[in-house]
């Protein structure tokens, strides 16, 4: 499984409309199947998230890649995502351990 973690801030007053507007996002990012997005916000500082994306595999990860390199309805989603937040994020890859 393939993770990525997006950190963040919002921008400032801006929390509850990336919170609509990830409810309206997510089924469609998850739509290919074997994605999985959640949002944490972080108890501490409330503008502050991690937002993870869950590949169940290595092709589901790279399929997603070339969706987002080439969708238009995805970058639209994207270039809305990142206008709710106060900067760019930091986006972080893991793969996860054998079991």
């Amino acid at each position: 499984m393939i993770e990525l973690h997006l950190r963040g801030r919002v921008a400032a007053g801006r929390r509850r409309e990336l919170d609509a507007f990830l409810i309206e996002a997510i089924p469609f990012y998850e739509q290919p199947g074997g994605i999985r997005v959640r949002l944490l916000w972080d108890v501490a500082d409330p503008d502050r998230f991690i937002e993870t994306i869950e590949y169940a595999d290595q092709d589901a990860h790279d399929r997603d890649q070339v969706r987002v390199a080439t969708d238009e309805t995805m970058r639209g989603f994207l270039e809305r995502w990142r206008s709710l937040l106060e900067g760019p994020p930091t986006v972080e890859t893991y793969r996860v351990a054998a079991r």
